[in-house]
């Protein structure tokens, strides 16, 4: 048995003034056929399953090239067909083979290609005909395209957000498709499209429980896998939205009805699903109130993992407004400044000027004489089993007090190693301050004494009635109130 291996991943916000090409992957992760590391990443962990399955049971497994990219704007049109081209002359090469498993994010948008995966995954079909097996892993934050749909057989994501379960999605998806080639199973798929744009924690009710009551399902009678697409609001393409995938064993009917049924409820969910956010000033005063510590205060709309770049300053300049001292900010990404700080070395005094570099709406830099703390070559913090690069990093010292940790490679706060790795402890400091929607909240939680969601208004388009959609034709919750209704009429 010879089964092809390869991923392909990044998350592209369409409306960020970022562009991604070759050296974004190359920054991120990027590895050659047979050079994927022992640690799975985001989206490649269907490589680490593989091979443990492959080495227990004897068959072949053909690795392809494994690459991500940090999510960020429109994805160059050469780069993805470079990247595309180059796992099809790999798979090419392969032939022939019993199954192809792909490690894919699901919402990369190039230039000229609105649905990337659903064009890579409709070429790997043409390559290796109708009876070859092609299983799929998604992040929920991805588009569910019917020329995915149609072209797959195997379509497994990622239940938790925080994307706690990656391995095991990846090891779902592995497992599924061997058990496809042994003709223990004929996976039959439905799809429920809930027509919503909506931010689904399962982190807090009502998704912890609906997605447990999800995941027991797995493996009861035909049921074989139960999958949320939660949509992501941020690329302007046609099938946006959340949608419900349900696999059974050979039995279509099931599968169409559990579909429908779960997405009903999932519908049902809008408006109450994502946490408390409250701006600056409330979120500020709220800590300031509080005898907790630490605080972890989380920018939720400059998140590098949504596509943006991450350095806005606009809510540094409210805490420093404040006169907060006992704080640390993790992380504004600034290039230019962390070289300066560099060439300065550790305990220079400089003035610097970083931050508010690549957009209009992030706030304005900020100008200080700051006194370099610490300096890193090659920083990282972990996400799960995953470690995530940080590239060069600095800490500078403000004036009044507080410290921040400059980056070079754009990366949302997984993580409090992030403090601990440039000699910041996360737990002596009465405020941290870090940028990321959800994905902080599992490894945080475990330090933190509360946790307040800071709603900053910048460069993400956080508001589907106003983001100005150009693909999206089908109505969706909010910018439509009852979008089956209008489906009706």
């Amino acid at each position: 048995m010879r089964i092809f291996c390869a991923s392909i991943a990044t998350e592209t916000n369409t409306f960020s003034p970022l562009r991604t090409d070759f050296s974004d992957f190359k920054e991120s992760f990027y590895a050659p056929p047979g050079q994927h590391p022992v640690t799975p990443t985001l989206c490649s962990a269907v490589f680490t399953e593989a091979r443990v399955r492959a080495a227990k049971e004897g068959w072949d497994l053909i690795e392809g090239t494994a690459t991500w990219a940090e999510p960020g704007g429109l994805v160059n049109r050469e780069t993805y067909e470079q990247l595309r081209d180059e796992v099809l002359g790999q798979l090419r090469a392969a032939m022939p083979v019993d199954a192809v498993i792909l490690g894919l994010h699901g919402a990369m948008v190039a230039q000229g290609y609105l649905d990337c995966e659903g064009d890579l995954i409709s070429r790997v079909r043409d390559i290796v005909g109708p009876d070859v097996i092609i299983g799929t892993s998604y992040d929920p934050h991805s588009h569910l395209t019917e020329q995915r749909i149609a072209n797959a057989d195997i379509i497994v994501a990622f239940k938790e957000f925080p994307h706690t379960d990656f391995v095991d999605a990846g090891r779902s998806v592995v497992d599924l498709v061997l058990r496809t080639l042994r003709g223990e199973i004929k996976p039959t798929k439905a799809v429920f499209d809930c027509h919503m744009i909506e931010v689904l924690p399962t982190s807090r009710e009502p998704m912890r429980s609906f997605i447990d009551r999800a995941k027991a399902m797995e493996g009861a009678g035909d049921v074989l896998s139960v999958s949320f697409i939660h949509g992501f609001m941020a690329g302007d393409v046609p099938d946006l939205g959340a949608k419900v995938i349900v696999t059974t064993d050979n039995d279509p009917a099931k599968a169409n009805e559990i579909a429908q049924k779960l997405g009903q409820e999932l519908f049902g969910f809008r408006g109450t699903t994502r946490p408390s956010f409250v701006t600056a000033d409330v979120a500020l005063d709220q800590a300031l109130a509080s005898d907790a510590r630490p605080i972890v205060l989380t920018d939720v709309w400059d998140n590098p993992g949504g596509g943006v770049p991450g350095d806005s300053t606009i809510l540094l300049r409210a805490v420093m407004a404040r006169g907060l001292r006992d704080f640390a900010v993790g992380t504004i990404w600034d290039p230019m400044a962390v070289r300066i700080c560099i060439s300065a070395g550790e305990c220079a005094t400089l003035p610097l000027r970083f931050g508010g570099k690549t957009g209009a709406h992030a706030g304005a830099p900020i100008d200080a004489e700051v006194r370099v703390k610490k300096i890193r070559r090659d920083s990282w913090q972990y996400f799960g089993d995953s470690i995530v690069p940080l590239g060069d990093c600095a800490v500078i010292e403000l004036p009044g007090g507080g410290e921040v940790i400059l980056n070079s490679n754009r990366s949302q706060s997984f993580d409090p190693s992030l403090f601990s790795n440039m000699g910041i402890d996360p737990t002596a400091k009465k405020y941290l301050f870090i940028k990321s929607t959800n994905h902080f909240y599992d490894a945080f939680a475990k330090i933190a004494g509360e946790i307040i969601y800071v709603d900053v208004h910048g460069p993400y388009p956080s508001d589907p009635k106003t983001n100005g959609y150009r693909h999206v034709t089908r109505p969706l919750w909010p910018i439509v109130d009852d979008p089956f209704a209008a489906i009706a009429s």
